[in-house]
């Protein structure tokens, strides 16, 4: 929820009457950040190619399917080796790239003339794979062997996409990452994202964070909050959230009692005649609760003064 105060000023943009260039920048920093796959592809005579890309992602897992895209290049309309090669062996291995070998895939990414191996040019280690042609890069913690089951040609221009859709044939996973339920562990990971520009996240650490999933029953909803609460000027869009993602209120019973505590009592004693001030200080201490993980606590306080 916005402010009153604020004021937003909007650029619209329409996507035709831009330079391609400009509106590919626009977009990659607009839309990020997103997973690298560094995607190692065989050509028919065997010669193995590996180069990273950002146009990627899982999209469903019955059956399991993957997509990144190797565009057509906007400066002169050429193809990517890697798009060739899975015209001519539909296989591809799609490595996840970690902090740890984050220069090397890009590196990989430079335009050697076909038929380079860029293993040996990022250094990587290439091993065999166990269901498909391409090789695995060693140096992945995660490296999943892809069967191509479809090829999407957007258009014949410059930038145009090239949609590769896999199926996941294998998955090899080293165990070194995994939590002690046996999921992969963010920080043990530690994974890239890609930005805009020359810019890349670290998916670790302190940029990681958890927001729940909505429970199977029904949260309030933002609009469900008491006016007062809904239109705050304190309160941001992302706390009142967080309240409105309770499955109830408080009952009457909980609220009259926190209504008698000393906190509500003393605000009450020092803001006495003061309303808006009242009214502010309040806001401002529920933040503080939400902050603090205490949100059905912050919702008493808020349906008690």
């Amino acid at each position: 929820m916005e402010s009153e105060s604020i004021i937003y000023i909007m650029q619209t943009i329409d996507p035709y009457q831009i330079p391609s260039r400009h509106l590919h920048q626009l977009l990659l920093g607009a839309i990020a950040p997103r997973p690298v796959a560094l995607a190692s592809t065989i050509d028919l005579a065997g010669k193995p190619n590996l180069s990273p890309f950002s146009y990627f992602n899982v999209f469903g897992v019955n059956p399991t399917t993957l997509i990144f895209s190797p565009s057509r290049r906007g400066r002169d309309n050429t193809l990517k080796d890697t798009f060739l090669n899975v015209k001519e062996v539909p296989e591809v291995v799609i490595n996840v790239v970690t902090f740890d070998m984050v220069r090397q895939a890009s590196l990989a990414g430079t335009e050697y003339p076909r038929g380079t191996n860029e293993f040996i040019k990022s250094g990587f280690t290439q091993i065999p794979s166990e269901k498909i042609r391409p090789f695995r890069v060693k140096e992945s913690p995660v490296q999943i062997e892809c069967k191509v089951r479809r090829i999407i040609e957007t258009g014949k221009g410059g930038g145009a996409a090239n949609l590769i859709i896999c199926e996941v044939a294998l998955i090899h996973i080293n165990e070194d990452i995994s939590d002690e339920s046996g999921l992969i562990d963010p920080d043990k990971i530690n994974l890239v994202g890609r930005m805009g520009g020359n810019y890349y996240v670290k998916a670790s650490g302190s940029a990681v964070f958890t927001v729940p999933k909505p429970g199977d029953k029904m949260s309030l909803g933002i609009d469900a909050l008491p006016e007062k609460v809904r239109m705050s000027g304190i309160l941001t869009g992302n706390e009142l959230a967080r309240l409105g993602s309770m499955e109830d209120f408080p009952s009457a019973v909980e609220v009259a009692a926190f209504a008698k505590s000393d906190i509500v009592r003393q605000m009450h004693i020092k803001y006495a005649g003061e309303p808006e001030m009242l009214n502010e200080q309040v806001h401002l201490m529920a933040r503080e609760m939400i902050s603090k993980g205490e949100v059905n606590e912050a919702m008493k306080l808020l349906l008690a003064v």
